[in-house]
Order: structure tokens, then C-alpha cells, then sequence
């Protein structure tokens, strides 16, 4: 494979390149926000100007703990899944990107992005690339940015191509298909790599679009206008913006490919060290884009660990869904070439080595990610077996030159993870096909599921924002009065604005000020009532059934009016109803069930994900092991010491340094701003002689006194991920009704089995001693049993040889046998009656057994299985030396012989 020249700058020197480029030109630097999106509008970060929602909004561009400036320059990474399956099959998929962008609110614009951008690109002292293999695409009616590559600059007219709504503006089609809300066209600089690439030109690609020749490497969006409704004759509407912005970004894996020149950005200083490594380990060569397993586990390890180090769990829902997915994908492509234990985990201080120094939090997070992809890795061998077995089982029972279904081999992959290859390669071994069309189908069809439920276009990153974007922050006052007045600013449901909602209608409420908390931070959002009296005099109320926020601060009270109307303007009495205290003796009960975890435990210790309710707590945590019964009662003793101790609960403001100073912990994940909240708990408990305590960063709603929370009762510790567990528990009035529960259900089990509730656990003990040696003796009973039947003294009576296919063959009926004796009998057989193949059938299930020299000969006891059971209605399938099958009819199986071989 082609590597980077020694002399060329790596990746990382790009990066710090371009950084150092734009502070020079008066840019704020700010790190890369978290890939857990900082918005709910998709799950993850997907674009440079993501975290900068609010300032393209209208929001002040401020950056708590970093400074003010309408000028900022980031690297962002940002993780993208849509397209997943293409991953390491083109030259320009991948998951995880790094896009080098930088931003513009109101203050510069067109010229200076266009002139500084070429100045990086072509200086000697940045990248010093060729100004003659440079060109753009601009709007078609961009004149502007035509007369500054022209005539500033100095770009060749020629090397310019001029498109439409649809390739060259943002959103695409905007001027007249929409989205209302800012807009504008945008600029594209593309790099010709030469005729090595392809023998297309330029004044092609404005045909083709398309051209591994001309790679785009930096796109800059100028959002100038404000699109309104057309006019009546459909002519668009586009407002000049009072404040210009600046939307630049350029792919860190595509500048890096040009300025190193290898082939692609698998051959970049960061991939090419990983491919080696996967080469050395699995043996077979990396041949460039023919080898789609060696990409796919390259560019999917360094997804994985860059998500997993921001705080990402693997599980079963969410993000964690999406991430152990393309682990699971980069096991196959592993599984693929040839390894068949875990290896992806020993890839990751190669990612580490190479973008630890952008990222830091790779280098911190080390240890727990390796020890996070292990155990997954180690998880889904186990499952890919099971896939292994269902295929086997599959196969067994067809013909040769049959067909394998799309859909059940689709199955396999999005069950097993079995890839379509691998299905055909094993498939293959029993002279089998597979329907490749029907498997592309239903693999399409699960991909449209997955867009429809993944945009992450810009246009959608805004979806909603344009409807409470022009409003202030709301007040929240809700710590210290669960009663307060508010204005109402806005009304809204899902049609946008109106202006009043009638009763027996639903909609979305904003006010000046609440007492409503709004969820965040794993505690749901307050619920409820508004009372007014409406411009008509008439007294109007409403439910609050839930409240949330938007970035900007905006809360929004879900609100079902019962009585009255209710219009902008108007003054709104809001009370919170009796739920908060439940959820503030569970949130306080939360922060210090994490102090006792971190002191039994240990620091090792990280708060995975939590959820606060008025009914309940569970907090997610990181541990690679289930807690012992020892240590669930040391954490619930430590919690009740506090709880019986009454310490005063208080909250204050302070500077981020003083609160880390004091020692208070933050949530790993989270950001924060210059001032901060800090919620402690004023008096420490004791443990083996070393002194707890409990202070966290938060904006939750707490008890003012840890009495208040009452009882507490830690239920249950479960495993919800590699390296997570979690914890629920109850405090207060619900702790002390689980309880009450507990005991009478006790009380009732007891009072059936005869006994005290001091005497149960010796009641149900002295049963299940009866109930093993029952067991025991109905084993030795079959076991008796059965041998007499294979003597000859039963029903069934002794096996007689038969000749069939060339094979000696003893068959034989059993009754009253367990499934899992039926081995054991066939293994019997075949050792003490001289026969090739031998069927023990029984109402438990059906069994053949080879020989190892029937084997040879070829034999397969899967595919006579499978032929046996389909005459007894039933199905299964297994090795060529041994297989079973359930079936409903033991004689038919038997009588089926004849013409099974």
C-alpha cells in the first residue's frame, strides 16, 4: 500500500496547521464539542456547525470558560451512519470525520473566507498546494464570489463551474422548495489529483458530478439570506440577513490524502500504521481497495473508540445501538480474514497514538475503551457461533443446487451479524446459492428504515429552532418557589405559532418565568397546572404535562387546557404538583448513592446515564463486574447514614475552577460554562475509618435536608452493557411501599408453604432438597429404562443392522426418555452394535450419530436428519457426524429410512 512520505505533514500537523491559521486571522480556537450530539435533533455530532446552533440563530457569541468572539475555528469530529454499508467499499465513506471549519457570526463574510482559504490552501508555509490543480464551484447567480475567485484571487474563469439551487446552495433547493429560515449559496474548492485518477476534465465533471479525479476538499457556506413564503407567482422570496454568517468546512481525511498524496485516506499516516497491524495479524495482504475487511476495521476501530471515550455506552438502545453495530461490523470483517479471537481491542492504542493529541480524552479514556471493545468483541464471537450453527441447520436440510433464501440469509446478517459473503462462502460447502437479489432487498429496505430515522442534513440540524429562535431565555425559579408567575410569549403546536388555544386543546406554552424545572440531567420535567384569567374575565386552567428546554433556554410547557383560552400576553399563575418532592428525595438519593459507589468501588467509578422520577432512580455506571451482596449493603448503609444523619442539602454558583478545586465531581461527557453549580451535602460519613462526601456539579431539583428523603432501598444491579452496569432504587414513600409489598408477599408464601417468615428460607430449602432427590431418582428410573429397551427388554426392543446407501444402519424407538438422554443413547449404540450410522427416534426428539469412517465415506448425519424429520413433522439439521431434531412423530421418522438414502 502507498504510505505518506516521510517529509509530508501528518494528519495531526494539518490539523494544527489550520488551527494556527485562523487564530492568526483573529479566530477564538475552541476544542471539539463531544460526538453525543449537543442537541436532540440527531444522536450524534454531525457537522462543524452543530454546537453553534444558537450563534446561527441570533445567540451571543459567547464561550463560557473560552472568551467572546464572533470569529471561531474548530476541529470538529462528528460521526455520520447513514451510509454505513458503503464504508470501506469507496474511496470517500467513512464514519467518523474530523471537519476543520471555520466560523463567521455577523462579522466577516464572503471575501475574506473565500481569500483566506485560498491562502492557506496554496501558501508554502501552510499546505503549498499547486495553484494551478485548484478549482471551484459556485452558485449560478453567485456574482459575488465569481468576481473574488476571478478577479481577487486570481482563479482562471475556466477553472470555475456554476451550479444550481440543488448542488450549490444551502439547504439544497431552498429558494424554492424551501425551508423558511436563513439560507445562501456556497462555494466549493476542488483539487485535481491527475490523470492517475481518471481521464475526465474539468468541463466534464459539470455533466458527470462525479470524479475520482477532482476531489472536493473544503465547501464554504455563506448564509446571507432569509427565505420567506414565494410570491404569489411563485417567485422565491430571499431577504437580505442584517447579520452575515460564515459556515466553512473542510475534510481533515481529504486535505490529508492531496497534501500527503497517497491514494486515499486509508493510506494516511493514521490509517496505514492499523492496516499494517491487521495485516500482521491476520496474514493476508492489504491490496487496496479489493481488501474491504482491512478498511472496514481500520476506519471502524477509530470510530468506536473516538465514541466510546466521549461517554458512549454499548447497548441495546440509541447511540449505543448505532456503536455496537460498527463494532460488530468490524468483528465480522475481522471474523472475514481469517481471526477468530478477539483482536479489534489491540487496535486501539494505534488510535490513540495517532489523534490522542487532538483528542485528549482518547488518551484518558484508554484503558476503558480497549476494555469495552473486548468485551464486546468477546460477546459477539459467541453470537456469530450461534449464526454459524442456524446456517448450519439451514443447509443441512436443502438439496444440492438449492437456494438460500434473501430474507433468511438478510436474518442471519442483522441477527448474527453474518455477512452475505460469509453465508455464501459456507454455503457454497453444501453446493448451495444464495438468492443475492432478495438478500439486496431486504437489506434496502432496512436501510430506508435507518434514513428515514438518521438525517443529519443542516437543514434538518434546524428543524423547529425557527419557531422559538427569536424569544429570551426563560426564567427558572423553580429551586427555591413551586409557585410563580409568568407572561406567556408564545403558544404553539405542531402546525407552529397560533394564537390561542381553546379548551379541549394541547399545545406547547412558553413563559417569561416558571417554576417548572424543564428535564435535563436524567430528571424528568416538572408536571403540573396553569391557572389565568383570560382577556374575556373568564378564569382559565390547564395541565402541564411535561416540560422541556431547547439550547437556548426556552422552556416549553406541554400544556392541555381544561377550561378558559389561553393567549400571548397573558399572566399565568404555574404550580408544580406534589411529584417534584418525590423527585428531589430520588435525585439527592442519586447523587448519593454515586459518593458510596465511588467509595466501595472505587474512583474507577463514572456515571454512565441516570434517570430521576418522581417513582424511582437508576443510575448507570461504569464496572466491569456485579456487585457482591457484601457491597450492596455497604452502598445502601452509606446512603442511609447520610439519609438518618439529616445533613443540610445546599446549592450554590461558583467558578468551574473552584468547584473542581473543592472537589466536586462532574459528570464525564459533560460541558460546562465559567460558573457552575455545585449541590453538597454538608456532612461526610465514614468508611473503614476514611471519610465520604458528596458534591456535584448539577442544575437538578434537590431536598433541602438528606432526612428528607427517608427510606432508601437499592433493587437491583444488572449488566446493560460491556463495562456498564446499573443500578435502580427507590427512596422515600415509594421505597417504603416496595417494602410493605415485599413483606406481604413474603407473609402470603409463607402462610401456602405451612410456615413462619422466620421459618421460610429452611421451608423452601428442606423442598428443594426433596425436589433434587426426587430428580434424581426419576434420572436412574429413564436411565433403567432406557438401557432395557436397548437390550431388548422393552417395547422398542434391540436394534437389528440394516444395509442402506452402502452404510450399516441400527435404528431404534425409545419411550419415556428426556431430550438430553438421547445422546447419551445414541452414543451407546453406535459404540456397542458395529453400525455406521445409528436413529435413536423418541416423543423427545430425534438423533443420528456417524462414525467417523461412515464419515469419510460420506456420510452426513445433518443432511439425513433433516430427511427424516420433515416425515415426522418436524425440522433440525447438525455436524456431518452427529445431528438432532425435534419431531412430532417417531414411528414416521423411522419408517422414512427406506428413502432417505
Amino acid at each position: 500500500m502507498t504510505v505518506p512520505p516521510t517529509t509530508a505533514p501528518t494528519t495531526a500537523e494539518i490539523r494544527e496547521k489550520y488551527l494556527s491559521f485562523f487564530e492568526s486571522k483573529g479566530h477564538l480556537r475552541l476544542p471539539s464539542h463531544s460526538l453525543i450530539a449537543p442537541d436532540p435533533t440527531t444522536l450524534f455530532t454531525v457537522a462543524g456547525m452543530q454546537p453553534f446552533k444558537p450563534q446561527f440563530m441570533g445567540a451571543a457569541a459567547k464561550f463560557p470558560g473560552y472568551g467572546d468572539n464572533p470569529r471561531v475555528t474548530t476541529a470538529q469530529k462528528c460521526l455520520r451512519v447513514t451510509d454505513i454499508e458503503n464504508v470501506g467499499r469507496t474511496l470517500r465513506h467513512c464514519s467518523l470525520l474530523e471537519m476543520l471549519g471555520n466560523f463567521s457570526f455577523g462579522d466577516y463574510f464572503k471575501r475574506d473566507a473565500l481569500m483566506w482559504a485560498w491562502e492557506f490552501l496554496t501558501e508554502p508555509e501552510w499546505m503549498g498546494l499547486d495553484k494551478s490543480k485548484l478549482y471551484a464551484t459556485i452558485y449560478e447567480d453567485d456574482e459575488e464570489a465569481f468576481e473574488i475567485w476571478t478577479k481577487d484571487i486570481g482563479l482562471p474563469a475556466d477553472h470555475i463551474l456554476r451550479f444550481g439551487a440543488d448542488e450549490n446552495f444551502w439547504p439544497a433547493d431552498a429558494p424554492a422548495k424551501g425551508p423558511n429560515g436563513p439560507c445562501g449559496p456556497c462555494s466549493e474548492i476542488f483539487y485535481d489529483r491527475g490523470p492517475a485518477y481518471g481521464d475526465d476534465t474539468w468541463a466534464e465533471y459539470a455533466d458527470t458530478r462525479e470524479s475520482a479525479r477532482f476531489l472536493e476538499i473544503w465547501n464554504n457556506v455563506f448564509p446571507q439570506f432569509e427565505r420567506q413564503e414565494p410570491q404569489a407567482d411563485g417567485t422565491p422570496t430571499l431577504l437580505d440577513l442584517p447579520a452575515k454568517n460564515i459556515d466553512t468546512g473542510m475534510g481533515l481525511e481529504r486535505i490529508a490524502t492531496v497534501v500527503q498524496d497517497v491514494f486515499d485516506f486509508y493510506s494516511n499516516d493514521v490509517f496505514a500504521p492499523i492496516i499494517a497491524r491487521i495485516v500482521e495479524l491476520s496474514g493476508k495482504p492489504y491490496l487496496g481497495p479489493e481488501s474491504i475487511s482491512h478498511r472496514v476495521v481500520a476506519e471502524h476501530v477509530r470510530s468506536v473508540s473516538m465514541t466510546l471515550a466521549d461517554g458512549v455506552s454499548l447497548s441495546n438502545t440509541g447511540r449505543g445501538y448505532v456503536i455496537r453495530k460498527i463494532l460488530r461490523r468490524a468483528s465480522r470483517h475481522a471474523y472475514l480474514l481469517g481471526l477468530r479471537e478477539p483482536v479489534l481491542h489491540t487496535l486501539v492504542p494505534l488510535v490513540v497514538a495517532s489523534m490522542g493529541g487532538g483528542y485528549p480524552e482518547l488518551v484518558t479514556e484508554e484503558a476503558r475503551v480497549t476494555a469495552a471493545i473486548r468485551a464486546e468483541e468477546e460477546r459477539f464471537l459467541k453470537t456469530l457461533e450461534g449464526g454459524i450453527q442456524r446456517l448450519g441447520g439451514l443447509l443441512e436440510g436443502m438439496q444440492q443446487g438449492g437456494v438460500l433464501g434473501g430474507e433468511e440469509a438478510f436474518t442471519l446478517y442483522d441477527t448474527y451479524g453474518f455477512p452475505v459473503d460469509l453465508t455464501k462462502e459456507i454455503a457454497e460447502e453444501y453446493g448451495v446459492s444464495v438468492d443475492e437479489a432478495g438478500y439486496a432487498e431486504s437489506l434496502e429496505r432496512a436501510q430506508m428504515l435507518a434514513r428515514a430515522g438518521s438525517k443529519y442534513g443542516k437543514s434538518e440540524l434546524f428543524g423547529g429552532q425557527d419557531t422559538v429562535g427569536d424569544l429570551s431565555a426563560t426564567a427558572f425559579v423553580g429551586y427555591d418557589q413551586l409557585e410563580a408567575e409568568g407572561q406567556v410569549l408564545a403558544l404553539m403546536t405542531s402546525e407552529g405559532r397560533v394564537d390561542a388555544l381553546e379548551a379541549g386543546t394541547a399545545g406547547t406554552v412558553v413563559l417569561t418565568q416558571t417554576p417548572f424545572y424543564a428535564e435535563g440531567g436524567g430528571e424528568v420535567g416538572d408536571t403540573g397546572r396553569l391557572e389565568w384569567t383570560g382577556e374575556d374575565g373568564l378564569a382559565g386552567a390547564g395541565v402541564v404535562r411535561d416540560t422541556r428546554k431547547t439550547p437556548g433556554g426556552v422552556f416549553l410547557h406541554e400544556v392541555e387546557v381544561q377550561a378558559g383560552t389561553l393567549t400571548p400576553d397573558v399572566i399565568v399563575r404555574g404550580v408544580v404538583d406534589g411529584a417534584r418532592q418525590a423527585t428531589e428525595r430520588h435525585h439527592t438519593a442519586t447523587h448519593l448513592l454515586h459518593a458510596a459507589l465511588r467509595a466501595v468501588l472505587g474512583d474507577g467509578v463514572r456515571q454512565a446515564g441516570s434517570l430521576v422520577a418522581p417513582d424511582r432512580l437508576r443510575f448507570d455506571f461504569s464496572h466491569s463486574a456485579a456487585l457482591s451482596t457484601a457491597e450492596i449493603a455497604e452502598v445502601e448503609r452509606l446512603v442511609s447514614r447520610w439519609i438518618s444523619a439529616d445533613f443540610a442539602v445546599k446549592w450554590q454558583e461558583m467558578p468551574i475552577a473552584e468547584a473542581k478545586a473543592a472537589g466536586a465531581t462532574a459528570l464525564f461527557g459533560e460541558k460546562y460554562g465559567d460558573t457552575v453549580r455545585v449541590v453538597s451535602v454538608e456532612g461526610d460519613v465514614t468508611l473503614n475509618g476514611h471519610t465520604v462526601s458528596s458534591k456535584e456539579l448539577c442544575g437538578g431539583a434537590h431536598v433541602t435536608r438528606t432526612g428528607e428523603i427517608g427510606a432508601f432501598v437499592l433493587l437491583s444491579d444488572e449488566n446493560v452493557a460491556a463495562g456498564v452496569r446499573r443500578i435502580e432504587a427507590l427512596a422515600g414513600e415509594a421505597a417504603t411501599a416496595w417494602l410493605r409489598e415485599r413483606l406481604n408477599s413474603d407473609a402470603r408464601l409463607a402462610a401456602s408453604l405451612n410456615t413462619s417468615l422466620d421459618g421460610l428460607e429452611v421451608r423452601v430449602a428442606g423442598l428443594q432438597a426433596q425436589l433434587k432427590a426426587a430428580e434424581k431418582e426419576t434420572v436412574q428410573v429413564r436411565r433403567q429404562l432406557t438401557e432395557a429397551q436397548m437390550s431388548g427388554g422393552g417395547s422398542g426392543g434391540a436394534a437389528p443392522l440394516r444395509e442402506l446407501g452402502g452404510f450399516r444402519v441400527a435404528a431404534l424407538k425409545l419411550t419415556g426418555i428426556a431430550g438430553n438422554e438421547l445422546r447419551g443413547a445414541a452414543d451407546k449404540l453406535l459404540d456397542t452394535s458395529g453400525a455406521d450410522l445409528v436413529i435413536i427416534a423418541s416423543d423427545a426428539g430425534l438423533v443420528v450419530k456417524a462414525s467417523k469412517e461412515a464419515v469419510a465415506k460420506g456420510a452426513h448425519a445433518g443432511q439425513l436428519v433433516g430427511k427424516l424429520a420433515a416425515a415426522a413433522g418436524g425440522k433440525g439439521g447438525g455436524r456431518p457426524d452427529m445431528a438432532q431434531a425435534g419431531i412430532q412423530n417417531p414411528d414416521a421418522a423411522l419408517e422414512a429410512l427406506d428413502t432417505a438414502f
